[in-house]
């Protein structure tokens, strides 16, 4: 298991941002099992839901981008169904303001109110690790926004996935987090990272 100063984000992996949704995002559901995997191996783990109120400023009729999604209290706002909730520690919500959309995961609020930045320096996390949804807004987003905080950041490659509004978008974001810092690792490689750190301390002891 990785130190208590390492933390997993899992950015808004709902069901409106998965197929079938309304804001659905190619293969969002594919991360899902991938996420799973990696979950255990982190002491702590926050989930980030999008939580739009009805009329939100980002919804068309308001004159944004998106159509509805992730409204407050609906099937498309819960997380999505085959990920295990028992693995996550922490639910934080953002976008929940009428007038203002949030794509950073860290500027997202506990239920106790509490901003989940503030509670990962709270409890001494330096380095995160990010997947989600999706690699061209929200997890961008949230990497580009942790490596100002401080952080030291690894971007999960096969734990996210782009919308690609325009083609190549979601790797234009890639390019955009590298050049800002951001380190990319799949999930096999923080497994054996985790796996490596086992047999260093192996020998070590012996």
């Amino acid at each position: 298991m990785f130190p208590a100063t390492t933390a997993l984000i899992l950015v808004d992996i709902q069901n409106d941002f998965c197929p079938g949704g309304s804001l659905a995002v190619p293969e969002g559901d594919q991360i899902v099992d991938i996420v799973n995997r990696l979950a255990p191996v982190f002491r702590f783990v926050a989930a980030t839901e999008d939580w739009h109120p009805p009329g939100h400023v980002s919804f068309k009729a308001q004159g944004g981008p998106w159509p509805p999604h992730c409204v407050q209290g609906s099937l498309g706002a819960e997380l999505n169904p085959g990920l295990d909730q028992s693995g996550i520690d922490l639910i934080a919500r953002k976008g929940f303001s009428l007038d203002k959309d949030t794509f950073e995961g860290l500027e997202a609020i506990s239920d106790e109110g509490a901003k989940l930045d503030d509670i990962l320096k709270q409890k001494d996390v330096d380095s995160i690790y990010v997947a989600g949804l999706a690699t061209d807004y929200c997890v961008k987003a949230t990497v580009l926004d942790a490596i100002k905080k401080g952080y030291k950041v690894f971007a999960i490659t096969d734990a996210m996935r782009a919308v690609d509004v325009e083609p190549s978008d979601g790797q234009r974001a890639i390019d955009e987090m590298r050049a800002a810092g951001a380190q990319f690792i799949t999930a096999d490689q923080v497994l054996g990272e985790l796996d490596e750190g086992r047999r260093t301390t192996g020998r070590t002891s012996a």
